[in-house]
């Protein structure tokens, strides 16, 4: 139900975005759903996330409210960054997502300052850092990695590896045979790689890794890979631009993860149309809220920002 309503409500705001009611950037994450899915289900109240610019999923995944959702994204002051942060800026403390960046790799060291506090109060919660093998290439990565395996902080890296950075390869980026899990097991970091589109799979692996965090293991890595099915940034399709091979396009359509899901468990039609059916009630709703609710106010520009 998380993966078709993460879909559901990403193929809406790109049917919409050119509509010009959204007027930030927006990154889409279809094809990339099992992976938020199937960690969601095994966090509590008491894990906290961040998250990169793709985020969307990782924030309704971790239980943030689809209409402060759309309505952040529409830029109104119901919005749960209030009309401030579009669509790369989502947080929602009360679900526990403490926020997400538009910077590659930025959130990734407040992520680890989350650990360490989680560490210090002595609660039984962890610490989720969510990022792209983008992230990987920046300093304060392996910093930040450094640090969570010193201070043996209460933290799960996942890696989403969908093999590019905005239109280029993994291959033109880092040294052929480069394994981000093992690099990470390197340092200390208890690391595996993983399909990112199974998740069933994902389920049980999460479910296990979390389960050691919360007895001391110290951080993990769980590297997923995956794949986008639409452009870096923005609502359409990209393939015309041919920076990624046909046939690897095809691979990733016949690996997607719900359609994977659905023919694993044999989920027959009637259930899929009454999860559908129910989330796009949520999804219509939620769009009737973020176009009636007002534009922030002149005077609150400033409120709530922060600046070093």
């Amino acid at each position: 139900e998380m993966m078709f309503k993460v879909r559901m409500v990403e193929e809406e705001i790109a049917k919409r975005y050119s509509e010009q009611k959204m007027r930030c950037p927006t990154h889409l994450s279809i094809g990339q759903e099992a992976v938020p899915a199937a960690l969601s289900v095994n966090l509590t109240d008491a894990d906290l996330a961040v998250s990169t610019h793709r985020s969307h999923a990782h924030y309704l995944a971790k239980g943030g409210d689809l209409p402060r959702m759309i309505a952040e994204i529409y830029g109104k002051s119901t919005g749960c960054s209030k009309g401030k942060g579009g669509a790369m800026h989502l947080v929602d403390l009360e679900a526990g997502f403490m926020g997400s960046s538009a910077i590659v790799g930025n959130s990734i060291p407040v992520g680890v300052g989350i650990g360490m506090s989680l560490k210090l109060d002595g609660t039984n919660g962890i610490s989720v850092v969510f990022l792209g093998d983008g992230a990987t290439e920046q300093g304060v990565y392996y910093e930040s990695l450094n640090f969570a395996a010193l201070k043996d902080l209460p933290i799960l890296f996942v890696c989403e590896n969908n093999a590019y950075s905005v239109y280029s390869p993994k291959k033109d980026r880092q040294p052929y045979g480069r394994s981000i899990a093992k690099v990470a097991a390197a340092m200390g970091i208890k690391s595996v790689e993983l399909d990112g589109n199974d998740a069933s799979m994902l389920y049980d692996a999460f479910k296990d890794i979390i389960s050691e965090l919360k007895a001391g293991s110290g951080p993990q890595l769980v590297e997923c890979n995956t794949y986008r099915l639409r452009e870096h940034c923005g609502p359409n399709y990209d393939d015309d631009l041919k920076y990624r091979p046909t046939s690897e396009i095809s691979y990733w359509l016949d690996n997607d993860p719900i359609q994977k899901f659905i023919a694993e468990h044999a989920i027959n039609l009637d259930k899929i149309n009454e999860i559908k059916s129910h989330i796009k009630i949520e999804i219509i709703a939620a769009f009737e809220f973020a176009e009636n609710s007002p534009f922030p106010l002149i005077q609150d520009a400033y409120s709530g920002e922060y600046a070093e």
